[in-house]
């Protein structure tokens, strides 16, 4: 993969995780029912979220993070799909007919 294309995959995972822009956020059961507030705290860690590395970004795509709220770990996923959300899409790098979809949940719930 080209720098230039991984770059854009990066710029627009980022707009997703940090922004809450251009794409889907879904919440696992046991996300939602800790409540509001832990909510707000995990995607605020989330947008804070600066540990990339080779473990948990092998393809450098920062698409997937592991945080840990109080004495829950968790973790957080983008995947990439068409738009009728039932495809993986075709070119994750442009931005339209790719649907981002970031999943956060317990680890626990994995």
């Amino acid at each position: 993969m080209s720098d230039d294309r991984r770059a854009r995959i990066c710029a627009l995972n980022d707009q997703l995780r940090c922004n809450h822009i251009g794409g889907r956020i879904v919440l696992t059961p046991g996300v939602v029912d800790r409540g509001q507030a832990f909510l707000l705290t995990a995607l605020d860690a989330i947008r804070r979220f600066d540990e990339f590395n080779e473990g948990c970004d092998p393809y450098g795509e920062r698409d997937f993070g592991a945080i840990t709220i109080g004495s829950d770990r968790l973790f957080w996923k983008i995947d990439y799909y068409d738009q009728s959300l039932t495809s993986a899409a075709v070119d994750p790098a442009e931005e339209t007919g790719c649907v981002r979809v970031m999943t956060v949940m317990l680890a626990a719930e994995y």
